[in-house]
């Protein structure tokens, strides 16, 4: 079984659109996403389709479990 971790980061932008990033395998001693997104949105690092984000909503982190079979008929 094959497990990964990822850290979405969720914003709101200009026009009240939630944008989400994605980031695989995040350190596990992540403790300080909230401010790393305030200050995404405050120096206005990263646009979507042209609109700025400007608000920061919600941080998680995502841990999956893969199990895979064989199809053999």
């Amino acid at each position: 079984m094959a497990e990964s971790k990822k850290l979405v980061l969720v914003f709101k932008n200009s026009i009240g659109k939630e944008v989400t990033f994605t980031i695989e395998d995040p350190k596990d001693a992540l403790t300080e996403a909230r401010a790393a997104m305030d200050l995404i949105v405050e120096k206005n690092i990263f646009k979507k389709n042209n609109y700025d984000l400007v608000e920061a909503v919600e941080a998680r982190i995502v841990n999956t479990q893969t199990q895979e079979y064989d199809l053999v008929v």
